[in-house]
C-alpha cells in the first residue's frame, strides 16, 4: 500500500481547520436559565496534529497516528488578557490526562491549543495522572490551578492494580505558561476530589471547599462538600473540615455531589455551580444543580433550587461514560454574560450562555426540594394558583 503522504497531510489539516474553525449557533428556544449551543467546542478531533502525528515523510511515511488523543473534557476556565481560555483535561489513548489550555477569541468558538500542552511539575511523590483543574484567580495576585492528582494505593494486595489514593494538587501561576508546583492539599479526610479555591481571603486565610471521601470512588461517612481554611496554600493544611452541603436521599446529589468551578460573587451572595449524581439502573447519572451561600459567611448555604440545573441531552449522553454532564470552568464577563463550560460523557467539552441576572433569579426564585412527591404536587398547585390569578 502507498500513499502520498503530502496529499494526506493537506486533507488532515483542512479536516482539522473545518472543525476548529466552524461556527456554533444557539439552541433556538431554551428553558430562559441558559441557552446551550450546538456543537461541542472541544473535542479530541480539536488537538493539534502534530501532538499526535509525526510529520516526518522520513519517519512516518503512511503518516499514521503516532499518539492518540481519546478524549477533551472537563475545563477549568478563565479570562485572561482579553481572552478566554479553557485548562482542559485531554486524555490519550494511553489512559493518562494532562492539561493543555485552548483560546477563543468570543468564548463560544474557534478554541484553538496552544502550541504545547502545560508541563506540570511533579513532586517527591510522582502523580500517575492528573485532571480536573479548577483555575481561581485569587486576590492574592496569583492563578492557581487545583487538580485531582492520582496515585495508586499502596495498600491493597499486588494483583490489585486498580485501587488509587486520590488528592488535591495545587499549582500556581502569573502567565498561564509557566507553573510552579505547591505541596497538594493535606485534610483529615483519607481521600480528596473536586477542591476549589475560593477567591478570596476568609479572615485571613485561604479558603477551600472540598469533597471529603473514604475510598477512591465511595465516599463514606464523608459525603457531601465540605469546606475548610489553611493559613498557608504553600502549605496548604486544613485542620477542621466541615461538610455544608450534604448528599441528600432522593434529590439528584443523593449519591456525591461536589462543587464545580469557584463561585461568582453578585450583591446577593456567591453563586455556587456543583455537580450532583445518583445511581439508576442504567449505572450513575451526573448532573449538575446550583446554589448560593452567604457574601459573609460563604460556608452558609442560603438558596438551593430544587432539582438539576443542566443534565445530558441528546449526543451529550453518549461517550466514554455515559449520561454524564460535568463542570469545572465559568467565566462572568463585566457586562454580566456568563459562559458555562460543560462536558458531557467524560468526552467532549460544550458551552451554554447566561447572565448574571438570570442565574441569580433561578437561584433565589426557584422552589426548595420539599423531599417528597406531595410537596412536589404542592409546588405545582401553588404555581398553577399564581397563574390562575394572574391579569394577562
Amino acid at each position: 500500500m502507498t500513499i502520498d503522504f503530502y496529499e494526506r497531510l493537506e486533507q488532515l489539516e483542512q479536516q482539522h481547520n473545518e472543525i476548529v474553525s466552524a461556527p456554533n449557533e444557539p439552541e433556538t428556544t431554551g428553558n430562559g436559565v441558559y441557552r446551550r449551543y450546538k456543537r461541542p467546542i472541544l473535542t479530541a478531533e480539536h488537538t493539534p496534529l502534530h501532538w499526535r502525528y509525526d510529520l516526518n515523510p522520513a519517519t512516518n511515511p503512511f503518516l499514521m497516528e503516532r499518539f492518540g488523543i481519546n478524549a477533551v473534557f472537563n475545563a477549568g476556565a478563565i479570562k485572561y488578557d482579553g481572552r478566554y481560555l479553557l485548562v482542559a483535561r485531554v486524555e490519550g489513548k494511553d489512559r493518562k490526562s494532562f492539561f493543555a489550555v485552548a483560546e477563543s477569541p468570543n468564548g463560544i468558538n474557534n478554541f484553538r491549543f496552544w502550541e504545547e500542552p502545560i508541563v506540570m511539575p511533579g513532586t517527591d511523590n510522582p502523580d500517575t495522572n492528573l485532571y480536573d483543574m479548577r483555575v481561581v484567580q485569587h486576590e492574592d495576585g496569583w492563578i492557581y490551578g487545583l487538580f485531582c492528582t492520582e496515585r495508586r494505593d499502596p495498600s491493597p494486595a499486588p494483583f490489585d492494580t486498580s485501587s488509587a489514593v486520590a488528592q488535591c494538587g495545587i499549582a500556581r501561576t502569573r502567565d498561564m505558561l509557566t507553573w510552579e508546583r505547591l505541596p497538594d492539599l493535606r485534610t483529615p479526610s483519607p481521600q480528596q476530589r473536586n477542591v476549589v479555591l475560593h477567591p478570596e481571603f476568609i479572615h485571613g486565610q485561604y479558603a477551600f471547599y472540598t469533597r471529603p471521601q473514604d475510598g477512591f470512588i465511595q465516599t463514606g461517612k464523608g459525603g457531601g462538600i465540605g469546606f475548610g481554611l489553611a493559613p498557608d496554600i504553600t502549605q496548604a493544611v486544613i485542620t477542621h473540615e466541615t461538610v455544608i452541603a450534604p448528599k441528600v436521599y432522593h434529590t439528584v446529589y443523593e449519591g456525591k455531589n461536589g462543587l464545580g468551578p469557584a463561585p461568582i460573587k453578585t450583591p446577593h451572595g456567591w453563586l455556587q455551580l456543583a455537580h450532583g449524581v445518583r445511581n439508576t439502573a442504567a449505572g450513575l447519572r451526573y448532573v449538575l444543580y446550583m446554589f448560593m451561600t452567604d457574601l459573609q459567611d460563604v460556608s452558609k448555604v442560603i438558596h438551593i433550587p430544587g432539582g438539576y440545573f443542566l443534565a445530558p441531552e441528546g449526543i451529550e449522553r453518549v461517550g466514554d461514560v455515559s449520561n454524564v454532564v460535568f463542570s469545572n470552568g465559568w467565566i462572568a464577563d463585566p457586562d454580566g454574560t456568563v459562559y458555562i463550560y460543560y462536558a458531557s460523557s467524560d468526552t467532549r467539552m460544550h458551552v451554554a450562555v447566561s447572565s448574571i441576572a438570570q442565574l441569580t433569579d433561578y437561584v433565589i426564585n426557584t422552589p426548595e426540594d420539599g423531599l417528597t412527591s406531595e410537596a412536589s404536587v404542592k409546588t405545582i398547585l401553588r404555581l398553577s394558583q399564581l397563574n390562575r390569578t394572574t391579569q394577562r
